[in-house]
């Protein structure tokens, strides 16, 4: 990619020492095969240190021993830390207390572990038509069912 058309602000954005930046991370395995694991955008910048939403969502379903996804991370605004961890599950409520706990017992850094009170029981997680995990659809439940008490922290 050469750049966008009459948009050079977005060009420099997007271009870096002439590699278009996606913002896709990806594995390269031996046979020279690149498959895309995650994406930038699944971060959270909590207390200047990057948290990488897809680790946490491994770390949950490890602890949950679930064999399809359960869980989906999101970051919602932290008035001291920049951002915290949001969770939206489709288990029993009462199976949380026990899955927090094993994410620290299983090596989990404390900052990747998200606070009790920010896990949030809905019937599915949010997928777009092709199946991937509706980013949007997650952070705006979030906020709408956590808003009041990142406020009222604030």
């Amino acid at each position: 990619m050469k750049g966008y058309l009459g948009r050079e602000d977005l060009t420099a954005n997007a271009l870096r020492d002439g590699w278009y930046i996606t913002g896709d991370i990806a594995m390269l395995d031996e046979d020279g095969f690149l498959t895309i694991t995650d994406r930038l955008s699944r971060f959270s910048k909590i207390g200047g240190e990057m948290v990488p939403h897809g680790r946490v969502e491994e770390a949950l379903q490890q602890a949950a021993e679930a064999d399809i996804q359960v869980f989906a991370v999101t970051g919602i605004p932290d008035e001291k830390k920049g951002e915290q961890l949001a969770v939206l599950h489709t288990l029993d409520e009462s199976k949380i207390p026990d899955i927090v706990s094993k994410l620290t017992a299983n090596g989990l850094p404390n900052l990747y572990v998200p606070s009790r009170a920010n896990f949030i029981k809905v019937d599915a997680l949010p997928l777009l038509g092709t199946g991937k995990m509706d980013l949007r659809s997650l952070k705006r439940i979030a906020l709408e069912h956590l808003a009041k008490d990142v406020r009222r922290e604030g």
